[in-house]
């Protein structure tokens, strides 16, 4: 009666090894449960069971498995070890610790649970732990590729790409055949900017196995970096027709597509990402950018809330959101934004440039010129930030500190008409005249249809009692620009004085025909 028994324990046994080889874990379940009905106390049928559930990503179903086995058996080194491996599968790793740690101490040379005790350290962020334990268990077994693959991934967290190479090398050396590693590799070089190495290691992994998402995945993000946004679609696209939940895979698609200008699509990508996890904060603040580009502003700002709703940490969100306040004249709302992306990172150049920008606009001109000057300390060659001071320098009559910002972005950018126009204003207010002249000249020399410098030079000029070149420069202008009613009411000024009060005359009407008042005033007192 028991050798009958005997036969038919095995006889499930058998059935469920080779069912489980099969991949028919449903019915391998069956057949181990078959056999505990038979034999209640039979620890292994639990163990196996529990490595059944497992690949069926029935974590907790394990782990009941693993206990009654460890209950049956308190010496039953891999029972503890696929225990931990459950535990560390739930993100429960400090209970993984412990089965690994029981597993050891039962078994001293098991180098799986090492490896597995390792992985949970590298998990906890515990990368020295993690990388003695993985040392261990090369040393116990030099032949163990995994154990230098899972090496590779914990210096690649201690920014040690070139150790993690070679930890990935010798795991290939180990298994040609090791997709894994290769993949890993990719991802190493690609971070050396190796992209070439990356990609041929890309290629290797997903031609041994060619339904790995990861593997694609990792390819597009290379064929992004070297703005081969095509390319990387592809891939991307291959990667989520092989899993439809890779989040990832379509925030990276979003952000390929936008690079190629194709903004609809990018939010479409987008808009799966979040849809498949509502709490990625990169997806929003991306989609923001793009609606950013379509001006569709108000859309932005609402994405970039729920991105800073996620991560009230992230200053590039506080900096594109203020972007997209500006663009809705929400001055005020903006500062407040370029301030909190300041107060996370004091260092952000471009949000003190553009909170000086919106304060100006503000009339705030001293802290305008506070961060302008705060910019040009963080980037001694940003010759805009020193322009822009000038600017508010000007509004607050500091004509001598004005000029010696655009000497400094002259210096930097001697082509910036913009500049030179600017330091002219300012000598100009200094009575510095000759020198304006010649600050305006050069800008027209830069940019001959520039029409606000030919109109400040005839101002100079003006002031200097040349009458007939301040015609001639307000002429130039209106020639470019044959709306400019200042122009013409200042041309009209000039004649006057030169003795031309017809000419004078008929541009005050002009310049009134296009909206200029004062030039109604000058047309009563001067033109009766």
């Amino acid at each position: 009666m028991k050798a009958k028994i005997q036969n038919k324990i095995e006889e499930f046994l058998k059935n469920g090894f080779a069912k489980s080889k099969n991949s028919d874990y449903t019915g391998a379940i069956q057949d181990f449960t078959r056999v505990l009905e038979i034999k209640p106390d039979y620890a292994k049928a639990y163990y196996f069971r529990g490595n059944v559930r497992i690949k069926l990503s029935d974590y907790s179903g394990a782990i009941l498995d693993y206990t009654k086995a460890i209950e049956l058996d308190h010496e039953y080194a891999e029972a503890y070890n696929n225990r931990g491996i459950a535990n560390a599968n739930l993100s429960a790793y400090t209970l993984a610790i412990q089965d690994f740690n029981r597993a050891i101490e039962i078994s001293p040379t098991y180098v799986e649970a090492y490896i597995g005790r390792g992985l949970a350290k590298y998990n906890l962020s515990d990368y020295s732990a993690a990388i003695q334990d993985l040392n261990k268990a090369i040393k116990i077994n030099p032949g163990d590729g995994e154990a230098y693959n899972k090496r590779g991934c914990v210096k690649e967290e201690l920014l040690d790409y070139s150790g993690a190479i070679i930890d990935y090398s010798t795991a290939i050396m180990i298994n040609p055949n090791d997709a894994e590693a290769y993949h890993n590799r990719g991802n190493a070089k690609a971070k050396l900017s190796d992209f070439k190495g990356a990609i041929k290691d890309c290629n290797k992994a997903i031609e041994i196995n060619p339904d790995d998402a990861e593997a694609y995945h990792s390819r597009g993000n290379i064929e992004t970096e070297l703005s081969n946004y095509r390319a990387a679609i592809n891939d991307f696209t291959k990667a989520v027709e092989i899993n439809q939940k890779f989040t990832d895979a379509y925030y990276a698609r979003g952000i390929a597509k936008a690079n190629l200008g194709d903004f609809r699509g990018a939010i479409q990508d987008f808009d799966t990402a979040i849809a498949t996890n509502p709490e990625y904060a990169k997806a929003y603040h991306n989609r923001g950018n793009v609606k950013t580009q379509l001006l569709d502003f108000r859309g932005a700002v609402q994405d970039f809330n729920k991105s800073i709703e996620i991560n009230p940490y992230d200053a590039a969100a506080y900096y594109n959101r203020g972007n997209g306040k500006t663009k809705l004249s929400d001055y005020k709302g903006a500062v407040q934004d370029y301030t909190k992306a300041i107060d996370i990172n004091p260092k952000f150049a471009a949000a003190y440039y553009n909170r000086g920008n919106d304060k100006a606009k503000l009339l705030d001109f001293k802290g305008a010129v506070q961060d302008y000057t705060k910019v040009v300390e963080l980037n001694p060659q940003d010759a805009q930030a020193y322009n822009n001071c000038a600017g508010a320098k000007i509004k607050l009559n500091d004509f001598a500190g004005a000029i010696q910002d655009i000497d400094k972005a002259i210096q930097i950018n001697p082509n910036d008409e913009v500049a030179y126009t600017r330091r002219g204003s300012a000598k100009s207010k200094l009575t510095n005249y000759i020198g304006a002249i010649q600050d305006f000249t050069k800008a027209i020399e830069i940019n001959p249809t520039f029409t606000e410098a030919y109109s400040n030079r005839a101002a100079a000029k003006g002031n200097l009692k040349d009458f007939p070149g301040a015609i001639q420069d307000y002429t130039k202008a209106i020639e470019i620009n044959p709306d400019l009613a200042g122009a013409y009411a200042e041309r009209g000024v000039a004649k006057y004085f030169f003795g031309d009060k017809t000419g004078a005359c008929f541009d005050w009407r002009k310049a009134a025909a296009l909206g200029y008042s004062k030039a109604n005033d000058l047309l009563k007192q001067y033109c009766k």
